[in-house]
């Protein structure tokens, strides 16, 4: 094939695939053009996850009606105008390339006066093509409608995601600008609906309540601290919000980071929060953090990624070292060792009240359903009315190998392993059971939680649904992101036994969770597989139900460090030899030890 110039408009469309990934990528880059026109109000509307209608809003200073047509051209900008300024950017665009990019693959039409001019112009643009220029009244500002996206380039749409996946990366990209410019008014609609705004007041507590939610808001402490710049390190200054210990989250994803106002993606900054909860966290938990890093623009590269969501430093090791202490501060202030008190079941004192139930539960102990045995006026943990036997009396049906299998002719399961006996737990976490052919550690939680998943299994292969209906309507708030989640797996959670039906823009009201969940707050329990649901990467996972009731029957499980029965203990041994998988837990952790009889002989010397 010989060498040929390609044509301006298929150029225009390869370069719009390295800006326009998505419908979110379409809304970035109008968000970022309408901020650096110095906008107060935007006003986002989409519809069909963004592929069919996108439309953004703003009162910023509009663009002069001889050169509305030039702001389609592309590398066409008046944000820069030599390389020398690539130096000291200080808006969050500047190649050109946007709006050329984005009309390249969709119909779009633009409308906008500029504040000293008294009439407006519309453009309505196809495929880069110019089809009508006409002057049209209009206020100050700019409103820009992108319809059709990606109807010339066919192949890019077999890779757009579902529509609710869609709309989450929409919410994703204004909920973060929103934290980023809170004294920029922002308003989402999706589908005629709208599901976020901000106030504009310029109080960024206020910002992250919309954007996270104010459960999540009362677990995060402020972060404020800069270093001074010396004759080898630049001015760093860090502020924003970054949670308690007791929120944490199972990925990176909800640590946000924004450079001089532009959120960024960037691993060795992720990886300094992280640092900051070193000893804090378990290793796979990870902080909810809001952190904006402003340094100087000369100390900054911009201009290493084609979406700008990656920069360089000058000096990574100082803006690295900077994020961390700034947080590390913050945080160990917060978790300073707490009082214990009998009367307090959470296990806080009365002087700080505000502090979750998830820290109790994983930095002192405190596991919510099952009183510790200490002569202490402790409160009753009674709090959730149950349908189903107390899980204990449930353990205590030991399991007669003799018994007839219960219903008529139902055929018992074959063993899977040898017939152990108990002889005692270890740390109130394992179980040591004896067999033929030597000693057995069992981990309590993840045998149990591998009964639980095969006997749930079960029941959803018939589609037998055991739920618990919640006695009084329960409802929850949740941030737009998780919202839009919620809406995308309804279905599968019903499947599971997880009821919940909107109850506008971001609530929903939860009518009944599964029945081992009985005893559990359902609030916490769909906010823990909301969570987990979040991580939605594992290859080769057969259906997000499946996912769902793991995690289910995770939480179901008796816990590490609870004392069991010889009865409650021999009672999870005869289930767990009659499972079809009784090696692991059904995240593929191991639910036993063996060690043989020659193996001990040979530790003891008599081999």
């Amino acid at each position: 094939m010989s060498i040929e110039r390609l044509s301006e408009h298929v150029i225009a469309q390869i370069a719009a695939g390295e800006v326009v990934e998505r419908p979110a990528s379409v809304v970035k880059e109008l968000l970022e053009n309408a901020l650096d026109a110095g906008a107060a109000t935007l006003h986002i509307a989409v519809n069909g996850g963004g592929q069919k209608f996108i439309r953004v809003s703003d009162d910023g200073s509009g663009i002069p009606a001889d050169e509305v047509e030039l702001a389609l051209a592309r590398h066409a900008t008046s944000k820069l105008r030599t390389a020398d300024d690539l130096s000291f950017i200080e808006t969050l665009g500047f190649r050109g390339e946007a709006l050329a990019s984005i009309a390249a693959v969709s119909r779009a039409t633009l409308v906008t006066r500029h504040r000293e001019e008294n009439i407006g112009t519309q453009l309505r643009v196809e495929g880069s093509t110019l089809l009508n220029r006409q002057a049209v009244g209009a206020p100050a500002g700019t409103v820009i409608t992108i319809e059709n996206l990606f109807f010339n380039t066919p192949a890019r749409l077999k890779f757009m995601k579902k529509e609710n996946t869609e709309k989450r990366f929409v919410a994703n990209i204004v909920t973060r600008y929103a934290m980023a410019y809170p004294h920029v008014r922002f308003v989402l609609e999706q589908d005629g609906r709208e599901v976020f705004r901000s106030s504009g007041t310029g109080n960024l507590a206020d910002v992250v309540v919309k954007s996270l939610g104010l459960d999540s808001f009362k677990q995060m402490v402020e972060v404020n601290a800069e270093d001074e710049a010396r004759e080898d390190r630049p001015a760093v200054t860090v502020f924003g919000y970054t949670s308690a210990p007791g929120l944490n989250r199972a990925d990176r994803a909800h640590i946000t980071l924004f450079v001089n106002g532009r959120w960024v993606q960037d691993s060795s900054l992720t990886y300094a929060v992280i640092q900051a909860y070193h000893t804090l966290l378990m290793n796979g938990r990870y902080p909810v953090s809001v952190l904006m890093v402003n340094i100087d623009p000369q100390e900054v590269d911009v201009n290493v990624h084609p979406t700008k969501a990656e920069v360089r430093f000058r000096d990574a090791n100082a803006v690295f070292s900077a994020v961390q202490r700034a947080v590390r501060q913050s945080v160990v202030a917060l978790a300073q060792t707490q009082d214990i008190s009998g009367s307090q079941y959470r296990g806080f004192a009365a002087s700080r009240p505000s502090l979750p139930e998830s820290y109790a539960r994983q930095n002192l102990g405190w596991n919510g359903g099952t009183q510790l045995d200490l002569d202490l006026p402790l409160d009753s943990p009674g709090q959730y009315p149950q349908q189903r036997v107390n899980p204990a009396e449930t353990l205590t049906e030991a399991e007669d190998p003799t018994a007839i299998p219960s219903g008529l002719g139902a055929p018992r399961k074959p063993r899977t392993l040898p017939m152990l006996r108990v002889v005692g737990q270890i740390g109130a976490m394992y179980i040591v059971a004896e067999g033929p052919s030597g000693m057995y550690l069992i981990d309590q939680h993840a045998a149990h939680e591998r009964i639980l998943y095969e006997q749930f299994m079960e029941d959803y292969e018939r589609r037998e649904k055991v739920r618990q209906l919640t006695l009084d309507a329960q409802t929850i708030d949740l941030p737009p992101l998780e919202a839009r989640m919620v809406e995308e797996k309804l279905d599968a959670l019903a499947l599971v036994g997880f009821e919940i039906e909107p109850f506008g823009a971001n609530t929903f009201v939860i009518r009944s969770i599964p029945a081992m969940l009985a005893d559990q707050n359902p609030v916490e329990a769909v906010m823990d597989i909301l969570d987990d649901l979040a991580l939605d990467k594992q290859p080769g996972q057969q259906t997000i139900e499946e996912k769902i009731i793991k995690q289910v029957c995770r939480r179901a499980a008796v816990k590490a460090g609870q004392i069991l029965s010889i009865d409650e203990m021999q009672s999870i041994i005869r289930q767990l030899e009659r499972c079809a998988s009784p090696h692991t837990c059904p995240h593929g952790r191991p639910t036993m030890l063996h060690m043989s009889g020659d193996q001990l002989a040979r530790e003891f010397g008599r081999g």
